[in-house]
């Protein structure tokens, strides 16, 4: 398997697993990362996203959490790929959660967090 797919399959994963952990998830992250999450607030850059990170997983939101199911990854550029995944809320939501990640001195990162809620009627 292609080493980049494998080293983003393990961004995905680490995202999913450090979802409550300020310093782990906001080390995935780039520096200027721009993060929009289910409901729709935007925050940019690492700073922000760890200070209202922290603030919420100081609250009943710590309780929400997520699965990723990666779908597929598309290179634009061999150091930028877009991964395409839907994001599973264990209160029965879902979310089609899209990552732009940049490849920097050998490591994956994300540089952009979307999720737009999925409405079933």
């Amino acid at each position: 398997m292609n080493p980049d797919i494998e080293a983003i399959e393990q961004v995905v994963r680490d995202a999913e697993d450090l979802q409550n952990d300020v310093a782990g998830f906001t080390g995935l992250l780039t520096d200027e990362v721009a993060l929009v999450n289910f409901t729709g607030i935007r925050l940019r850059g690492r700073d922000q996203v760890r200070e209202v990170m922290a603030k919420a997983v100081r609250t009943p939101l710590k309780d929400v959490l997520t699965k990723n199911e990666l779908l597929d990854v598309t290179f634009l550029r061999p150091d930028v790929a877009l991964a395409s995944l839907i994001k599973h809320v264990n209160d029965g939501r879902t979310g089609a959660l899209t990552f732009v990640l940049v490849k920097d001195d050998g490591t994956w990162r994300i540089a952009l967090a979307q999720t737009t809620p999925v409405v079933t009627s």
